[in-house]
């Protein structure tokens, strides 16, 4: 799977460390930056990590800052990108499970880097439920999504 990554420079070495795990799994990372601890601009990583995601160039996206709620923000505003932020495994099962996310959202700041590793490891291997009851919702949503959001170019 091609997964897009972004971070800000609280999220970088989380980043890495993911990024590693990911690629020593056989997936391919699309690294958006940022490259170092020297302060800057989240959403100057996370906003073209997020639409390389929702143009398809990337099947997921997992971005990281200080508590993961900036990542979110960012990329929720972009048209067929569902972020969650999740801070264990059972949340990131969920997200996956009941909404289909397709960015995960962490903070570094929040989280440690072996409880991160395992809430990677299950969003990553989680599938969205197909039943009838959370397709619909997920449907619902995505008409939401469609309805107020502009689509990406």
């Amino acid at each position: 799977m091609k997964i897009a990554m972004a971070c800000d420079h609280a999220g970088t070495k989380l980043k890495n460390e993911i990024k590693e795990y990911l690629i020593s799994q056989g997936h391919e990372v699309v690294d958006f930056g940022t490259k170092d601890e020297n302060s800057c601009d989240l959403s100057d990583f996370v906003y073209p990590a997020s639409l390389a995601v929702a143009k398809g160039e990337c099947e997921r996206g997992i971005f990281v800052d200080g508590v993961g709620y900036g990542s979110a923000l960012i990329a929720n505003k972009i048209n067929g990108v569902y972020a969650a932020v999740c801070q264990d495994t059972f949340c990131a099962k969920l997200a996956r499970w009941h909404t289909d996310s397709n960015v995960l959202c962490l903070g570094a700041k929040i989280i440690g880097s072996m409880i991160a590793m395992e809430i990677v490891k299950d969003w990553m291997a989680t599938e969205a439920l197909t039943d009838e009851k959370y397709r619909r919702r997920v449907k619902k949503v995505e008409e939401i999504n469609n309805k107020h959001c502009l689509p990406v170019k």
